[in-house]
């Protein structure tokens, strides 16, 4: 009888832990968006090269021209020297923001914006709209487990 109470009070424990674990973790996860779109893409940024950001904004483009604005829902995930794409004062600002009108949505890494602070010594601003979420590579893979497919040109 002890062996089974002792088995029995084990299993409640370790029950108890993982909800806990789980509970945390969906704590840090961003809402996810609302959408009937048939195609749903998230894009990662996570190189510095210009011409591949530029590149990522191409394909986001040509994915919404493509299948028009209803049928396809686009995130850009940005994180390591990627997230110089959503800084303020970067060169596709004017673009970013008329993408973001027209219904993509930009992700930055809080981690990254916090390399970049200790750095810099300040904390670099980002495009307004950008949203802040706790970690660019976790968005990423909320979003896929969520049926978005991933795209990194």
């Amino acid at each position: 009888m002890k062996t089974v109470n002792h088995t029995l009070a084990g299993i409640m424990f370790i029950l108890s832990y993982l909800l806990a674990f789980n509970v945390q973790a969906a704590q840090k996860e961003a809402p996810l968006p609302e959408t009937f779109a048939t195609h749903k893409v998230v894009l990662q940024i996570s190189d510095p090269d210009p011409f591949k950001q530029t590149l990522v904004l191409n394909v986001a483009a040509n994915l919404q021209k493509y299948y028009g604005p209803e049928d396809v829902d686009l995130e850009i995930v940005a994180f390591g020297p990627g997230l110089r794409l959503m800084l303020d004062g970067n060169s596709n600002a004017k673009r970013i923001k008329s993408m973001m009108d027209g219904g993509i949505r930009f992700s930055g890494c809080a981690n990254t914006l916090e390399g970049f602070s200790k750095q810099l010594g300040y904390k670099p601003a980002l495009l307004e709209g950008v949203q802040v979420m706790p970690a660019g590579a976790g968005r990423i893979l909320q979003l896929n487990a969520a049926g978005y497919q991933i795209l990194k040109p």
